[in-house]
Protein backbone atom coordinates (compact mmCIF):
# COMPACT_ATOMS: atom_id res chain seq x y z
CA UNK A 1 0.00 0.00 0.00
CA UNK A 2 1.17 3.39 -0.74
CA UNK A 3 -0.26 7.00 0.24
CA UNK A 4 0.21 9.83 -1.65
CA UNK A 5 1.18 13.70 -1.06
CA UNK A 6 1.96 16.83 -2.53
CA UNK A 7 5.04 18.82 -1.60
CA UNK A 8 3.94 22.40 -1.23
CA UNK A 9 6.37 24.45 -4.27
CA UNK A 10 9.35 26.54 -2.66
CA UNK A 11 9.22 28.47 -6.35
CA UNK A 12 6.80 27.78 -8.85
CA UNK A 13 8.99 28.16 -11.46
CA UNK A 14 11.14 25.63 -10.00
CA UNK A 15 9.38 21.67 -10.47
CA UNK A 16 12.10 19.85 -9.05
CA UNK A 17 10.64 21.45 -5.70
CA UNK A 18 6.83 20.31 -6.47
CA UNK A 19 7.38 17.50 -5.19
CA UNK A 20 5.40 13.98 -5.43
CA UNK A 21 5.82 11.94 -2.15
CA UNK A 22 5.13 8.03 -1.88
CA UNK A 23 4.78 6.39 1.92
CA UNK A 24 5.58 2.99 1.67
CA UNK A 25 4.49 0.35 3.72
CA UNK A 26 7.64 -0.03 5.83
CA UNK A 27 7.60 3.65 6.82
CA UNK A 28 10.05 4.95 4.21
CA UNK A 29 9.49 7.68 1.93
CA UNK A 30 10.16 7.85 -2.00
CA UNK A 31 10.21 11.29 -3.53
CA UNK A 32 10.16 12.13 -7.23
CA UNK A 33 9.25 15.10 -9.40
CA UNK A 34 8.01 15.28 -13.02
CA UNK A 35 9.21 16.95 -16.14
CA UNK A 36 7.60 17.19 -19.39
CA UNK A 37 4.14 17.02 -20.39
CA UNK A 38 1.68 15.48 -18.15
CA UNK A 39 -0.33 13.64 -21.02
CA UNK A 40 3.04 12.51 -22.35
CA UNK A 41 4.50 9.11 -22.76
CA UNK A 42 5.34 7.98 -19.71
CA UNK A 43 9.55 8.03 -19.31
CA UNK A 44 11.65 7.37 -16.01
CA UNK A 45 14.91 9.20 -15.28
CA UNK A 46 17.37 7.83 -13.07
CA UNK A 47 19.94 10.20 -11.80
CA UNK A 48 23.51 9.69 -11.52
CA UNK A 49 26.05 8.76 -8.21
CA UNK A 50 25.30 11.26 -6.57
CA UNK A 51 22.14 13.00 -7.81
CA UNK A 52 18.75 13.60 -7.16
CA UNK A 53 15.41 14.72 -8.79
CA UNK A 54 16.74 17.79 -9.54
CA UNK A 55 18.53 17.03 -12.44
CA UNK A 56 15.34 16.06 -14.49
CA UNK A 57 15.80 19.72 -14.93
CA UNK A 58 17.84 19.37 -17.65
CA UNK A 59 15.79 17.11 -19.49
CA UNK A 60 12.72 19.19 -19.18
CA UNK A 61 12.79 21.14 -22.25
CA UNK A 62 13.15 18.36 -24.73
CA UNK A 63 10.74 16.31 -22.64
CA UNK A 64 8.13 18.80 -23.42
CA UNK A 65 9.05 19.26 -27.55
CA UNK A 66 9.32 15.01 -27.31
CA UNK A 67 6.06 15.02 -25.82
CA UNK A 68 7.75 12.80 -22.73
CA UNK A 69 6.14 12.66 -18.91
CA UNK A 70 8.81 12.27 -17.13
CA UNK A 71 8.85 10.85 -13.51
CA UNK A 72 12.33 11.83 -12.07
CA UNK A 73 12.74 10.39 -8.48
CA UNK A 74 15.60 10.93 -5.48
CA UNK A 75 16.74 7.24 -5.67
CA UNK A 76 17.01 5.63 -1.83
CA UNK A 77 19.10 7.69 0.85
CA UNK A 78 19.14 10.73 -1.75
CA UNK A 79 17.13 14.05 -1.40
CA UNK A 80 14.34 13.24 0.13
CA UNK A 81 13.77 9.87 0.01
CA UNK A 82 14.54 7.70 2.79
CA UNK A 83 17.61 5.48 3.02
CA UNK A 84 17.39 1.93 2.33
CA UNK A 85 20.67 0.68 4.61
CA UNK A 86 20.43 -2.96 3.31
CA UNK A 87 19.52 -2.34 -0.27
CA UNK A 88 20.32 -4.30 -2.89
CA UNK A 89 19.41 -4.95 -6.65
CA UNK A 90 16.05 -6.95 -5.43
CA UNK A 91 14.59 -3.32 -4.59
CA UNK A 92 15.12 -1.68 -7.30
CA UNK A 93 12.01 -2.51 -9.01
CA UNK A 94 10.81 -1.63 -5.92
CA UNK A 95 11.77 1.97 -6.47
CA UNK A 96 10.41 2.45 -9.85
CA UNK A 97 7.43 0.05 -9.19
CA UNK A 98 6.42 2.90 -6.66
CA UNK A 99 6.77 5.87 -8.94
CA UNK A 100 4.86 4.37 -11.79
CA UNK A 101 1.99 3.04 -9.35
CA UNK A 102 1.78 6.31 -7.80
CA UNK A 103 1.75 8.45 -11.19
CA UNK A 104 -0.89 5.71 -12.35
CA UNK A 105 1.55 4.27 -15.27
CA UNK A 106 1.50 0.07 -16.00
CA UNK A 107 4.95 0.57 -18.03
CA UNK A 108 7.73 3.07 -18.87
CA UNK A 109 10.53 3.52 -20.74
CA UNK A 110 14.08 3.98 -18.35
CA UNK A 111 16.37 6.80 -18.76
CA UNK A 112 19.22 6.28 -16.39
CA UNK A 113 22.16 8.63 -16.06
CA UNK A 114 26.06 7.18 -14.77
CA UNK A 115 25.65 5.13 -11.68
CA UNK A 116 22.00 5.03 -12.65
CA UNK A 117 22.97 2.21 -15.03
CA UNK A 118 22.78 -0.74 -12.40
CA UNK A 119 19.42 0.09 -10.77
CA UNK A 120 17.43 0.50 -13.82
CA UNK A 121 18.85 -2.77 -15.68
CA UNK A 122 18.05 -4.63 -12.31
CA UNK A 123 14.66 -3.54 -12.55
CA UNK A 124 14.21 -4.14 -16.88
CA UNK A 125 15.63 -7.98 -15.54
CA UNK A 126 13.05 -8.17 -12.72
CA UNK A 127 10.31 -6.45 -14.16
CA UNK A 128 10.24 -6.64 -17.84
CA UNK A 129 6.11 -6.19 -17.76
CA UNK A 130 6.75 -2.55 -16.49
CA UNK A 131 9.94 -1.52 -18.42
CA UNK A 132 9.47 -0.87 -22.01
CA UNK A 133 13.34 0.12 -23.02
CA UNK A 134 16.04 1.04 -21.38
CA UNK A 135 18.61 4.06 -22.32
CA UNK A 136 21.57 3.99 -20.38
CA UNK A 137 23.36 7.61 -21.20
CA UNK A 138 27.32 7.44 -19.81
CA UNK A 139 26.58 4.87 -18.00
CA UNK A 140 28.39 3.53 -14.76
CA UNK A 141 29.66 -0.62 -16.08
CA UNK A 142 30.21 -3.24 -13.91
CA UNK A 143 33.69 -4.50 -12.68
CA UNK A 144 33.61 -7.39 -15.25
CA UNK A 145 34.00 -4.88 -18.31
CA UNK A 146 35.35 -2.05 -16.46
CA UNK A 147 39.18 -2.08 -17.55
CA UNK A 148 39.77 1.62 -17.10
CA UNK A 149 38.20 3.16 -13.84
CA UNK A 150 39.41 6.41 -13.05
CA UNK A 151 41.66 6.70 -9.98
CA UNK A 152 38.87 9.16 -8.43
CA UNK A 153 36.04 6.36 -8.50
CA UNK A 154 38.03 3.70 -7.26
CA UNK A 155 39.16 5.79 -4.52
CA UNK A 156 35.55 6.21 -3.76
CA UNK A 157 34.43 2.83 -4.07
CA UNK A 158 37.02 2.25 -1.36
CA UNK A 159 35.96 4.54 1.19
CA UNK A 160 32.34 3.06 0.86
CA UNK A 161 33.44 -0.64 1.08
CA UNK A 162 36.02 -0.13 3.75
CA UNK A 163 35.39 3.50 5.78
CA UNK A 164 31.97 4.11 4.76
CA UNK A 165 31.63 6.80 7.62
CA UNK A 166 34.64 8.72 6.11
CA UNK A 167 33.12 8.94 3.08
CA UNK A 168 29.81 10.09 4.58
CA UNK A 169 31.97 12.77 6.26
CA UNK A 170 33.38 13.82 2.35
CA UNK A 171 30.13 14.01 0.92
CA UNK A 172 29.18 16.28 3.84
CA UNK A 173 32.28 18.56 3.11
CA UNK A 174 31.35 18.53 -0.32
CA UNK A 175 28.00 19.62 -0.29
CA UNK A 176 28.80 21.91 1.98
CA UNK A 177 31.50 23.85 -0.45
CA UNK A 178 28.90 23.23 -3.79
CA UNK A 179 26.23 25.47 -1.79
CA UNK A 180 28.75 28.32 -1.50
CA UNK A 181 31.12 27.76 -4.47
CA UNK A 182 30.90 29.21 -8.12
CA UNK A 183 28.77 25.83 -10.04
CA UNK A 184 32.02 25.21 -11.87
CA UNK A 185 33.16 23.33 -8.50
CA UNK A 186 30.62 20.89 -8.64
CA UNK A 187 30.82 21.07 -12.87
CA UNK A 188 34.42 20.13 -13.06
CA UNK A 189 33.84 16.32 -11.34
CA UNK A 190 32.03 15.60 -14.84
CA UNK A 191 33.75 17.07 -17.72
CA UNK A 192 36.42 17.32 -19.24
CA UNK A 193 38.51 20.91 -20.52
CA UNK A 194 37.33 23.99 -18.96
CA UNK A 195 34.32 23.35 -17.03
CA UNK A 196 33.74 27.11 -17.33
CA UNK A 197 32.36 26.61 -20.85
CA UNK A 198 29.55 24.39 -19.76
CA UNK A 199 26.20 26.98 -20.08
CA UNK A 200 25.31 28.64 -17.13
CA UNK A 201 21.91 27.41 -16.69
CA UNK A 202 23.29 23.78 -17.13
CA UNK A 203 25.84 24.31 -14.57
CA UNK A 204 23.17 25.87 -12.16
CA UNK A 205 21.25 22.65 -12.11
CA UNK A 206 24.25 20.27 -11.99
CA UNK A 207 25.17 22.35 -8.90
CA UNK A 208 21.60 22.52 -7.17
CA UNK A 209 21.38 18.66 -8.28
CA UNK A 210 24.71 17.36 -6.06
CA UNK A 211 23.79 19.96 -3.20
CA UNK A 212 19.87 18.10 -2.81
CA UNK A 213 21.26 14.97 -3.23
CA UNK A 214 22.99 15.09 0.12
CA UNK A 215 20.07 17.00 1.75
CA UNK A 216 19.31 14.90 4.53
CA UNK A 217 21.44 12.07 4.60
CA UNK A 218 25.12 10.62 2.41
CA UNK A 219 23.95 6.69 2.93
CA UNK A 220 22.52 6.82 -0.56
CA UNK A 221 25.62 7.66 -2.30
CA UNK A 222 27.59 5.37 -0.28
CA UNK A 223 25.44 2.27 -0.76
CA UNK A 224 26.06 2.81 -4.30
CA UNK A 225 29.56 3.80 -4.49
CA UNK A 226 29.95 0.21 -3.19
CA UNK A 227 27.38 -1.66 -5.23
CA UNK A 228 28.68 -0.42 -8.13
CA UNK A 229 32.12 -1.52 -7.79
CA UNK A 230 30.98 -5.28 -6.77
CA UNK A 231 29.83 -7.99 -9.20
CA UNK A 232 26.34 -6.70 -10.84
CA UNK A 233 23.52 -9.75 -9.82
CA UNK A 234 22.14 -9.01 -13.12
CA UNK A 235 21.58 -11.61 -15.95
CA UNK A 236 22.32 -9.24 -18.48
CA UNK A 237 21.65 -11.82 -21.44
CA UNK A 238 17.72 -12.41 -20.01
CA UNK A 239 17.00 -8.98 -19.98
CA UNK A 240 14.23 -8.65 -22.42
CA UNK A 241 13.53 -4.78 -22.93
CA UNK A 242 15.77 -3.16 -25.74
CA UNK A 243 18.80 -1.62 -24.34
CA UNK A 244 20.33 1.59 -26.05
CA UNK A 245 23.35 2.76 -24.54
CA UNK A 246 24.83 6.36 -25.21
CA UNK A 247 28.30 7.57 -24.61
CA UNK A 248 31.06 10.09 -25.18
CA UNK A 249 34.18 9.63 -26.74
CA UNK A 250 35.98 12.23 -24.39
CA UNK A 251 34.30 10.53 -21.07
CA UNK A 252 36.90 10.00 -19.12
CA UNK A 253 34.31 9.15 -15.73
CA UNK A 254 33.34 5.93 -17.53
CA UNK A 255 35.78 5.42 -20.67
CA UNK A 256 34.32 4.41 -23.98
CA UNK A 257 36.17 1.38 -23.93
CA UNK A 258 34.29 -0.23 -21.06
CA UNK A 259 30.77 1.01 -22.32
CA UNK A 260 32.44 -1.22 -25.89
CA UNK A 261 32.65 -4.57 -23.70
CA UNK A 262 29.55 -3.71 -21.84
CA UNK A 263 27.31 -3.59 -24.43
CA UNK A 264 28.77 -7.17 -25.59
CA UNK A 265 26.99 -8.16 -23.12
CA UNK A 266 23.23 -8.00 -23.95
CA UNK A 267 22.02 -10.36 -27.07
CA UNK A 268 20.46 -7.20 -28.35
CA UNK A 269 21.69 -3.30 -27.44
CA UNK A 270 22.99 -0.71 -29.53
CA UNK A 271 25.71 1.79 -28.43
CA UNK A 272 25.61 5.31 -29.90
CA UNK A 273 28.87 7.24 -29.94
CA UNK A 274 28.58 10.67 -29.23
CA UNK A 275 31.57 12.82 -30.92
CA UNK A 276 33.89 15.19 -28.88
CA UNK A 277 31.22 14.06 -25.69
CA UNK A 278 32.34 14.20 -21.99
CA UNK A 279 30.35 12.73 -18.98
CA UNK A 280 28.02 15.35 -18.75
CA UNK A 281 27.58 16.94 -22.40
CA UNK A 282 26.78 13.60 -23.44
CA UNK A 283 23.22 13.65 -21.56
CA UNK A 284 23.07 16.93 -22.86
CA UNK A 285 23.45 16.47 -26.52
CA UNK A 286 21.47 12.98 -26.71
CA UNK A 287 19.07 14.02 -24.47
CA UNK A 288 16.39 15.39 -27.46
CA UNK A 289 17.13 12.69 -29.55
CA UNK A 290 16.89 9.96 -26.94
CA UNK A 291 13.38 11.13 -25.88
CA UNK A 292 12.10 11.28 -29.26
CA UNK A 293 12.23 7.63 -29.12
CA UNK A 294 10.09 7.09 -26.64
CA UNK A 295 6.86 8.36 -28.30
Amino acid sequence: MTARSRGAADDASNRADDIETVDLSDDRRLAYAEYGRTDGAPVVFLHGTPGSRRLGALLDPAATDAGVRLLAPDRPGYGRSSPWPERSSPHDDRVVGAVLDDAGVDAAGIVAFSGGALPALATAATRPDRVNRVDLVSGATPPGVSEETPAAQRFLAGLATRTPFVLRGLFRGQAWLAGRLDPSFVVAQYTTGDADTVADDVAAVVSEDFVEAFAQSRRGAVTEFRRIVAEWPVDFAAIQPAVRLWHGTDDTNVPLGDARRFEARFPEARLHVVEGADHLRTLVQCVPDLLVEHR
